[in-house]
């Protein structure tokens, strides 16, 4: 699952043989909110050169799922983009704006 929130970018799975789930992301600073406001249960951060996403950190589904409910009452924005230049800064405003546009193609297909 991609989850690509007004603090951070993250892609959550579940690796073969584990109970956990893992938290990768690109920017450390990411998880580094992510653990401060939502999720204090998140495992240690491990960087790695060779994988796909750099930062990583293991986190059990109850500990997930119980974070994502609290970002969920959290969401006071009336829009995502605007909320992410203004939090994040315009930069990643942008690079998130450019996710948004190419997922405009999925209106035109039926999939």
């Amino acid at each position: 699952m991609w989850l690509i929130t007004n603090f951070g970018f993250f892609s959550i799975v579940q690796k073969r043989d584990d109970e956990d789930l893992t938290v990768r992301c690109r920017a450390k600073g990411d998880l580094e909110v992510l653990r401060e406001k939502y999720l204090p249960g998140l495992g240690e951060i491990v960087k790695s050169e060779v994988t796909d996403y750099r930062y990583r950190a293991k986190v059990s589904p109850a500990d997930l799922a119980k974070a994502v409910s609290k970002m969920v009452w959290d969401i006071t924005y009336d829009n995502f983009k605007n909320c992410v230049a203004e939090k994040q800064g315009y930069r990643r405003a942008h690079i998130y704006h450019k996710v948004w546009e190419d997922l405009i193609a999925l209106e035109d297909n039926d999939f």
